[in-house]
């Protein structure tokens, strides 16, 4: 019979793994102690990234950005503006050639260095009219697509050098490890849908292939372009699915890469809010100061309420202003021992009412006035202690 269990303080990092085993018809008991020091697992990154860990990543450029996305939408946006400006596209080329061609009979007069550099300049604007809807579409989708993922930040850290990428035994591990496994995948399942889009195109055109050799020759040309836009339409939309794995597994892959050591937070937090212990002790010397400023306000009550034993609240009332009296201390227990105690070494009446007590010390904060119901009861002590005054003032 064989017994185990844990022991340990749950405090302790290095726990014990006893083994008790039971042998013999006497019953005799072994036991094993097994160490297992679990400081291993303290580095843990368990904890999901803080929002200052996530600002920190991206601008350094570590954002969960697929550029299998990019590709997917760019695909979609040229060979969908190659099939709509087609004819524009044509007729420029075409106007293009039958320009030079009608040069190739008068080339000897007109070759001069005037001639060759206005010639060279209308060419350079020719041809950019032609690829200029291709080129600014692609620009144009290409920030969309990135804009879409990780919005506008832009940062020159990715493009600083780091030597540590020129490690030869990185790149080995790089080769060898799971993302690598991931990309190659990828790049498969990327070349099954380019050789699936051929295959279909080829396959629906297969009949009039042969026939591409009797048509004129603009006919032709026009048609297999026709059949290439329409085949990189159909690798792009094909491509959406790809990029939407991608992505995900971007995103998850970012996600765990940022993750944290609970050590980690609890630093960043310090970093961030203040060591709590310091922070502990600003707010305990500010209570400190709040506590002083308190009672030396204290002599210049009219009255403390007390209950009398918990409780204690001093009043102030300026009879020239008219104005409604207001808390200027209060406290409980030991503190409210100590307004007392200020109060009798300046002479401020102490009056005894437990129910006034306790409500103006659980709903009037100090320095505020006190609130409408209590104004009769607060009155009449108020024109007791005055009453209490004038006859010791007069006699």
């Amino acid at each position: 019979m064989k017994k185990s269990f844990i022991g340990g303080r749950s405090s302790d990092v290095t726990v014990r793994l006893v083994h008790v085993e039971r042998s013999g018809a006497a019953g005799t008991l072994t036991s094993k102690i097994i160490p297992m020091n679990l400081s291993f697992f303290e580095g843990e990154k368990t904890e999901k990234a803080t929002p200052r860990k996530k600002q920190k990543a991206r601008e350094k450029g570590q954002v969960a950005k697929s550029a299998e996305v990019t590709t997917a939408v760019l695909f979609l946006a040229v060979f969908s503006v190659l099939k709509l400006m087609a004819p524009y596209m044509a007729n420029h080329i075409l106007g293009i050639f039958h320009a030079n061609m009608a040069l190739v009979g008068d080339i000897d007069n007109i070759f001069t260095p005037a001639f060759l550099h206005a010639y060279i300049a209308n060419l350079f604007t020719r041809v950019l009219l032609i690829v200029a809807p291709v080129f600014g579409t692609a620009l144009l989708f290409g920030l969309i697509a990135n804009f879409a993922q990780v919005g506008w930040h832009p940062t020159t850290q990715p493009l600083m050098p780091k030597f540590s990428r020129l490690n030869p035994i990185s790149g080995v591990k790089r080769l060898f490890s799971f993302h690598a496994l991931v990309d190659l995948v990828k790049s498969l399942l990327k070349f099954s849908i380019i050789g699936y889009a051929i295959y279909t195109s080829v396959k629906k055109q297969i009949n009039v292939i042969p026939l591409l050799a009797e048509m004129p020759l603009m006919e032709a040309v026009a048609y297999i372009g026709n059949v290439c836009v329409n085949m990189g339409i159909m690798v792009g939309g094909l491509f959406i699915l790809v990029a939407a794995l991608d992505y995900a597994y971007t995103r998850f892959k970012h996600t765990r890469e940022l993750r944290m050591t609970k050590q980690e937070v609890k630093e960043e937090y310090k970093s961030v809010e203040g060591n709590p212990l310091i922070k502990g002790k600003i707010r305990s010397k500010m209570r400190e100061a709040s506590m002083r400023r308190m009672m030396q306000e204290v002599p210049r009550a009219d009255v403390i309420i007390t209950n009398p034993t918990h409780f204690a609240v001093a009043l102030q009332y300026d009879r020239q202003k008219g104005a409604v009296p207001r808390v200027i201390a209060k406290g409980m227990d030991f503190l409210a021992l100590r307004i007392k105690e200020k109060a009798r070494e300046a002479g401020v009446e102490i009056v005894e009412n437990k129910q006034l007590a306790r409500s103006l010390y659980q709903t009037v904060d100090v320095g505020r006035e006190i609130p409408p119901e209590l104004y009769q009861t607060v009155a009449e002590i108020l024109a007791f202690v005055y009453k209490l005054k004038n006859k010791e003032n007069a006699g």
